[in-house]
């Protein structure tokens, strides 16, 4: 039994549409061959039963041959039994093609997805990446899943052949030039409804990014009124949806009509040709059963192979606009030539271009009167941005590997988010003791917004955790970077939605809990800079002065940044 997902989905080949798709099959290559093997004795089977038939009459009924009959009967519950089982294996194989195909493209899409991170925002849109993780990663799995079915479909249809050529040239030449003439006249329905679908997937992307911006922004539109306006542009893009699906389904309803008719008139003409040579004296009454059995039996292979060829197509569209979001290139990279080992855990931070230093074990504040260049140094220390030089224990961040930076540097600015989910899993990600949690919700001052939860760290949270309110998000926030106890822990005004009561707390409870633990703290509050052991000043992005913040009180443009312009009391 194979576990899903993968621990490794492997490394897909993005040269081009076709190579993506038989790279996916070649991972899964003894799935996809298992998968054929029976889909051939599945559906060969099948293609024996009316050969056997025939004998059958002929030999056995036609000439009163006992044991020829008993020995054709016996053949065909042989047959019978192998094509049940085949039939059941085909099936488990195609459903495993479909699987592992599905959860390989999805991996590999998520693994894009979060390598990207915010740069994703540059490269597409919400509903774009939506609909390439929830359409198109399903048409590749399709594709695989075909695979097991179409393979048999093909052979059988050579095997009908050569049966025919032996008992009649003319019925054979039909059948030989006949099908491939018949799933070509198809070819043409096929081109209408992908280009439909394709119009349809990109209204419904459009439609999905609308619905997206509108929860993010939903509290404002209350706020300004305009719920109205938005509800009419959702209407008017639905019906656009809803329009393009129409299409879509026209095009797919001559698609299944002519797969109906196609095969259907093939069978007529196949059997009118054998009744004539019956009549005729040509072929025998065993030859006429059998070539009856062969000409209802190909309507299979055929929807088959016409089903493959529009799966196959969907498949090559759905990969080029896979391989697009694969493609795409994060605004940051590993290095090329990684620093030979990492910095010791006790070393020293250092931002070269604003003169920051950032000492070990201890909570240092920054104040800058500009929030932007505040942000800007954030970004650096946690290595967001590759636009200055920031020292770890006299290494750069950009010699050192992402995931190791992330590892030990971890920013929580003003912006960050809750996921939806249950509350428990979204603060406590990593492993870690119940005592942690517990330590970071009181560190936090965040144990009243579990109160007000219906099941505490059990209630589950809408998307961003819309139920929350600022201050609530804000805090629980703060717990989920506590839990995560980085090495070095930057907070960017993490208490700006909450009273000075409860910030006054915070920042007592704070720097008690990360006590030896490194933090940089971005603020202008009084009440948590009197808590940090060292106190920067930054003007225009540069250190002017540190010390504590008792100490300066005593610089005016401190003050002023401190005081917002107020004098002290």
């Amino acid at each position: 039994m194979r576990s899903l997902p993968f621990a490794d989905p492997g490394v897909p080949d993005l040269r081009s549409p076709a190579r993506f798709v038989l790279r996916v099959a070649a991972l899964q290559k003894w799935t996809v061959l298992g998968g054929a093997v029976f889909g051939v004795l599945w559906m060969g089977g099948q293609a024996l039963v009316p050969y056997v038939l025939g004998r059958a009459i002929d030999e056995g009924v036609a000439g009163s041959n006992r044991q020829a009959l008993e020995h054709w009967v016996l053949l065909l519950v042989v047959i019978g039994a192998v094509q049940a089982v085949a039939g059941i294996t085909r099936h488990r194989f195609a459903v495993a093609n479909w699987l592992q195909a599905a959860f390989r493209t999805t991996q590999w899409v998520n693994a894009q997805t979060v390598r990207l991170g915010s740069a994703l925002r540059e490269h597409t849109s919400t509903g774009e990446v939506v609909s390439v993780g929830a359409t198109d990663t399903v048409a590749i799995a399709r594709a695989l899943d075909i695979t097991a079915r179409g393979t048999g479909a093909v052979v059988a249809f050579v095997l009908v052949s050569v049966l025919l050529l032996q008992s009649s040239l003319a019925l054979g030449l039909v059948v030989v030039l006949g099908v491939p003439a018949f799933t070509l006249a198809i070819g043409p329905a096929l081109r209408p409804l992908h280009a439909r679908q394709a119009r349809q997937r990109e209204v419904l992307g459009r439609l999905t990014d609308l619905g997206s911006d509108t929860v993010s922004g939903l509290r404002v539109l209350r706020g300004i009124g305009g719920e109205a306006a938005f509800l009419t542009r959702y209407r008017a893009a639905s019906q656009e949806v809803r329009a393009a699906g129409a299409q879509v389904a026209r095009s797919q309803a001559l698609l299944d009509a002519a797969q109906v008719l196609v095969p259907g008139t093939f069978v007529v003409v196949v059997t009118w040709l054998g009744a004539h040579l019956a009549v005729e004296g040509r072929i025998s009454v065993g030859d006429l059963v059998a070539f009856y059995g062969y000409a209802a039996f190909l309507v299979t292979p055929l929807r088959t192979v016409t089903e493959a060829a529009d799966k196959l197509t969907r498949a090559m569209v759905a990969a080029r606009r896979i391989l697009r979001l694969l493609s795409y290139a994060p605004a940051l990279a590993d290095p090329e030539l990684a620093a030979a080992q990492e910095p010791p855990a006790d070393a020293v931070l250092r931002d070269v271009r604003s003169g920051l230093t950032v000492r070990p074990g201890r909570l240092t504040a920054v104040v800058s009167p500009d929030a932007g260049a505040a942000a800007a140094l954030a970004a650096r220390l946690g290595r967001y941005v590759d636009d200055g030089d920031v020292l770890l224990g006299g290494t750069r961040l950009a010699a050192l590997p992402l995931a190791t930076v992330r590892r030990r540097v971890l920013v929580v600015d003003s912006e960050s988010l809750m996921f939806s989910g249950v509350l428990r899993a979204e603060l406590d990600g990593r492993p870690t003791t119940a005592g942690s949690l517990e330590n970071a919700l009181h560190a936090a001052c965040a144990s009243d917004v579990l109160d007000a939860l219906p099941d505490g760290l059990d209630s589950v949270l809408e998307e961003r955790g819309r139920q929350l309110s600022g201050g609530q998000r804000q805090r629980l926030v703060l717990v989920r970077a506590l839990v995560a106890d980085p090495e070095v822990l930057v907070l960017d005004e993490p208490t700006s939605a909450v009273d000075a009561h409860t910030e006054a707390r915070i920042a007592e409870r704070l720097h008690r809990l990360r006590a030896g633990r490194t933090t940089v703290l971005l603020s202008t509050s009084p009440l948590l800079l009197d808590r940090a052991d060292e106190v920067a000043l930054l003007v225009r992005g540069v250190v002017v002065a540190t010390g504590t913040h008792r100490e300066l009180m005593d610089d005016p443009a401190y003050r002023a940044v401190v005081l917002r312009g107020q004098e002290a009391a």
